[in-house]
């Protein structure tokens, strides 16, 4: 039993800044600009993005140590299991942008991307495959469609991962590029034209078969649910075919797993990719729909 084609490829979704193009015409709100005036070192949501290779460069690895540095803070000293402090999410969406431009620019992007320290430029370039692959799966649609709402915390999902993959074998890294790809950690809450639903995106027959009694919108039994499944379909031996029967593309596939490897190698990916924010393609352009500036 298959999963067909879920939210993203059914309803054209484009989840956490998967765009084929920037951000044009991005509207955060006034509040949300003068949020991060009392503190210089943050950058304010619409900061501007330079074009020029070198200073892109420069601005991506100084956005990511920030971020890094942050996330470091926030691990030590903090609470995953609480609100995302202000400093990641702030951090968080800087980057992201940057990674908006660069994968709707590839001549830029090839400029930019030898320039980067050699970690950065493989991590900058294992997203961008991630992110441009899904950009093939999505259309278009009108803003009035997505429905968003927050996802849990990132330690409480972390948590729910670890336990599915205590459970059923199946990578947490997996299971959160899964959950990344499918809703945004749970912050979109469509139902997909097929009636997938849920942070994991399950049809009917499906969950009834591996959701074990649980509740398909519940994101601890969805994220047990979906690794149930993955395992069923050939987990932890086979990743590529577990995918692709959960969701019958080889975009799909390719996505989930350049951004599994990233988090693999690095749970600070984790903690930054559950930090960035729904971007949408719609009609009239790329519009972010969660974050400062916007309220559920």
């Amino acid at each position: 039993m298959r999963l067909v084609l879920t939210l993203l490829a059914a309803t054209g979704m484009l989840l956490a800044g998967c765009a084929s193009s920037e951000p044009d015409g991005e509207a955060p709100g006034r509040s949300s600009s003068r949020a991060a005036q009392h503190n210089p070192a943050l950058p304010r949501p619409d900061e501007p993005i330079s074009r020029d290779p070198a200073r892109l460069a420069d601005d991506l690895a100084e956005a990511t140590a920030a971020l890094h540095e942050a996330i470091d803070r926030w691990r030590r000293e903090g609470d995953t299991r609480a609100r995302t402090p202000r400093e990641v999410t702030l951090h968080a969406l800087h980057q992201q942008r940057m990674h908006l431009v660069l994968t709707s620019r590839p001549n830029l992007a090839r400029m930019v991307i030898p320039r980067l320290p050699t970690d950065l430029a493989r991590d900058v370039r294992t997203t961008i495959t991630a992110r441009r692959a899904l950009a093939r799966l999505a259309p278009p649609v009108p803003r009035r469609r997505f429905r968003p709402g927050p996802a849990l915390p990132a330690g409480v999902l972390l948590d729910h991962y670890r336990a599915a993959e205590r459970r059923f074998k199946v990578a947490w890294s997996v299971l959160a590029a899964v959950n990344f790809v499918e809703s945004a950690f749970g912050r979109v809450r469509n139902e997909s034209v097929a009636g997938a639903q849920g942070p994991m995106q399950f049809i009917r027959p499906t969950w009834e078969a591996y959701g074990m009694g649980g509740d398909v919108r519940d994101p601890r039994d969805a994220i047990m649910g979906a690794a149930n499944y993955l395992h069923a379909s050939g987990a932890p031996g086979d990743y590529a075919r577990a995918l692709y029967a959960y969701n019958p593309s080889r975009l799909y596939v390719t996505a989930v797993l350049a951004y599994a490897r990233r988090m693999a190698r690095d749970v600070r990916a984790y903690f930054a990719y559950h930090s960035w924010q729904v971007f949408v393609r719609t009609p009239s352009g790329i519009r972010r729909i969660t974050g400062p500036g916007f309220r559920w």
